[in-house]
């Protein structure tokens, strides 16, 4: 509603008058609702900050624990040429010597040379066995020419294991099948029926009808590596039976009666290095928690959650975990102080390398029980943090909590808004019919002022 700034039968600044009145009568509301609202969003950004740290040390535990980095193992090969070795976390230490007798191999088949790719081969249907799975593809008029056979077996959806290419060589084109996959048990074989008999040139079939059109290029074969003296034999290059938790990649057969020395050994410097993660990701922790709950005497600045029973809450029982005695681990180690992670005066952890790695050495087994076995340090304090931060855990309901309120403060807010439009306009009513009056008394004034002059003249 427009209003005059000053008023006519008046002279009152009636817009300012208004304005300072309903300030003043807005004052006392709109402060409790911003003090609220200042209050509100400061706790909802602390619990966004509290949640943000518990959720990123759940998650270097998480990934601490199940990488088994307390249990990591080093592998060192004298002759890389002939393998390459990774060792897991359930690998025994010890010393190997491994002799590559041969590697494994793939089937393939060859044809006869014809004088191009787009050479017509033949109509049918041909069969096309890897070991003991087969697939089909037919061969029609106008499809059958060399490279159109190849295309066919490619992209045959029943295809799992073979790969169809041309080779030219000085003779002519050769359709070329290889198997995708090696072993012994993976032998190539083609076989041929119906149409108008052309695609018998592409049979092999040595061990049915004993049809070999197709020249085997290469002999499918079953690695073989004595381990220590032990023959093992795999299907792959990738051999995983040999030795408990290591895995051995062949890459070439070794000169007869030569061997690779292959070492597994415990990795120290591994498991130190998870051990000052943990160390790190806690403190980063602790260092949150202590930003929230800081009290500055000098400036007597206050960290938002100073004081707040659920942050003390969690604080102690985060604590607790860490100084208490891991159950079911016996002997001199059985807590992270014993390990030489210890706490210092600010609340944060600090290791000390020498008395770990004097722990590593005197039982490393205990060291992984410490923080991951089901009871173990980083174990529960990964359940912790996934209680508190989950969906239905404290720090959510608590962010949920402080979300309604803030919604319910622009209820308010709205409320006290429209409520202050209603006194401005009872404001400006009140001083317009002031001001209309004051008109009609100036306008009256001056009347009589006018009619006593004219009196006084007579």
């Amino acid at each position: 509603m427009a209003i005059s700034s000053t008023g006519i039968g008046s002279g009152l600044q009636i817009d300012s008058l208004v304005s300072q009145l309903v300030a003043a009568e807005r004052s006392a509301g709109q402060t409790r609702i911003d003090t609220k609202k200042t209050k509100l969003t400061e706790q909802f950004s602390a619990m966004a900050t509290l949640m943000g740290g518990m959720s990123a040390f759940q998650s270097s535990l998480n990934s601490l624990v199940s990488s088994n980095s307390f249990n990591s193992r080093k592998v060192s090969v004298s002759d890389e040429a002939a393998f390459t070795a990774k060792a897991g976390s359930s690998a025994a230490a010890g010393s190997y010597d491994v002799q590559v007798e041969q590697l494994a191999k793939a089937a393939q088949l060859g044809s006869d040379a014809f004088a191009s790719g787009s050479t017509t081969v033949g109509t049918g249907t041909l069969t096309i066995s890897v070991g003991d799975s087969s697939f089909s593809i037919e061969v029609g008029e106008g499809g059958n020419s060399l490279a159109n056979i190849r295309d066919a077996i490619n992209k045959s959806s029943a295809n799992k294991g073979v790969q169809a290419s041309l080779i030219t060589d000085v003779e002519g084109t050769h359709l070329v099948l290889t198997s995708t996959k090696t072993g012994a048990d993976r032998a190539l074989t083609v076989t041929a029926s119906g149409g108008n008999g052309g695609l018998a040139s592409l049979v092999y079939d040595p061990q049915g009808s004993g049809t070999t059109n197709m020249e085997l290029r290469s002999a499918p074969q079953d690695a073989i590596v004595f381990v220590s003296g032990y023959e093992i034999h795999s299907s792959s290059n990738t051999v995983s039976n040999a030795i408990e938790g290591v895995t051995l990649t062949l890459k070439a057969s070794t000169e007869e009666g030569s061997t690779v020395l292959l070492n597994v050994e415990r990795d120290d410097t591994a498991i130190q290095d998870a051990a000052k993660k943990f160390v790190d990701a806690y403190n980063s922790l602790a260092g949150t928690i202590k930003s929230l709950s800081r009290y500055d005497v000098a400036t007597e600045a206050a960290g938002t959650l100073l004081g707040d029973s659920m942050l003390r809450n969690i604080e102690s029982q985060v604590r607790k975990l860490i100084s208490s005695p891991v159950s079911g681990v016996n002997g001199n180690y059985t807590t992270l102080a014993s390990l030489g992670i210890t706490t210092q005066a600010d609340g944060k952890l600090k290791l000390d390398t020498v008395r770990f790695n004097a722990a590593l050495d005197a039982n490393p087994g205990a060291v992984s029980d410490i923080f991951t076995s089901d009871n173990g340090v980083a174990v529960k304090l990964a359940d912790l943090m996934g209680s508190k931060t989950s969906a239905t855990g404290e720090l959510t309901t608590r962010s949920s909590n402080i979300t309604d309120s803030l919604v319910d403060l622009k209820d308010q807010q709205d409320a006290l808004d429209a409520r202050m439009k209603v006194v401005e306009q009872r404001y400006l009513k009140q001083f317009n019919a002031l001001d209309t009056l004051l008109a009609q008394m100036n306008t009256t004034a001056n009347s009589l002022d006018s009619w006593l002059a004219r009196d006084k003249q007579d």
